[in-house]
């Protein structure tokens, strides 16, 4: 049960886009109408590349519905992480007890059980990305409600990891099945936020639609990959391969945010260059 080295490096790419608009999300002003605005854009992106696409299988549409709605408290606990916490705190937190979860989980629902080199794999990438959670001493309250918001991400996201990989294999077109979802997700958190903010989401939209289109491009492309992915390797050993994305992130942090790479940001990337090895890449 190992993951082929092409699809691996593919996931890895992944990663980085990924990271990318984290970062653009951490760095707007405001949180929610930015989540907004990164789902309508990766929604729109979506739409325009769908007819290329093609439709998925009608089996694979009740995984898409349940999807959209599992994402509407992802960008809720998303933008509130981000709110109340720095991205290289909130990030490695969310991203690194989902591929836990789903290893867990996966058993069940896809009846993947990896062998002992691969497992070991797993909890040290996971490790190694929850050690590049920083604690600050600046606003303890406020850190405290970020890691609150952060950890049940961590569980949204894997619950919709799953649900997409049962919905990117039931779907026969992985690819189509993203486009789809995005479409679908767009809509919705659009409309959901349009209902709490008003007239100020068309507004944002406007104002920032270049960033807007943009992460959503990076958004879709990154989410596209992992499910195409999905189809080819054991759900957890793409899951946690996505999630070195907190690699990127926090070199992301470090150059563009101010925010310092320490030593013990160094000793994580090492235990996931460990995980990498036992994984077989």
């Amino acid at each position: 049960m190992e993951i082929p080295l092409p699809v691996a490096l593919a996931v890895l790419g992944a990663a980085l886009l990924h990271a990318s608009w984290n970062a653009m999300l951490k760095s707007g002003g405001d949180k929610q109408l930015d989540a907004v605005g990164l789902a309508a854009g990766s929604g729109l992106v979506a739409l325009l590349a769908a007819p290329v696409a093609g439709v998925p299988a009608r089996a694979s549409w009740p995984w898409i519905a349940a999807s959209a709605v599992v994402h509407i408290a992802y960008f809720r606990l998303l933008a509130e992480s981000y709110r109340w916490g720095d991205l290289s705190f909130s990030y490695p937190i969310m991203r690194g007890g989902g591929p836990l979860l789903v290893t867990l989980a996966g058993v069940a629902a896809f009846g993947e059980v990896l062998p002992w080199a691969e497992t070991a794999g797993v909890l040290l990438i996971s490790v190694g990305i929850l050690a590049f959670a920083s604690h600050s001493a600046r606003d303890p309250a406020a850190q405290r409600r970020s890691l609150a918001y952060a950890l049940g991400n961590a569980v949204v996201i894997a619950a919709y990891t799953l649900i997409d990989a049962k919905g990117a294999r039931a779907s026969g077109a992985p690819v189509a099945y993203t486009l789809w979802f995005f479409v679908v997700n767009g809509i919705v958190i659009t409309a959901i936020g349009a209902m709490q903010r008003g007239a100020e989401v068309p507004r944002h939209l406007a104002r920032t639609w270049r960033r807007t289109l943009g992460g959503g491009a990076l958004a879709a492309g990154a989410y596209a990959i992992a499910l195409w992915a999905m189809t080819l390797a054991p759900v957890a050993l793409v899951a946690v391969l996505r999630e070195t994305s907190v690699v990127f992130a926090a070199a992301i942090g470090a150059a563009f945010l101010g925010e310092p790479f320490t030593a013990r940001r160094v000793a994580a990337t090492l235990a996931v260059l460990a995980g990498l090895v036992a994984l077989r890449l």
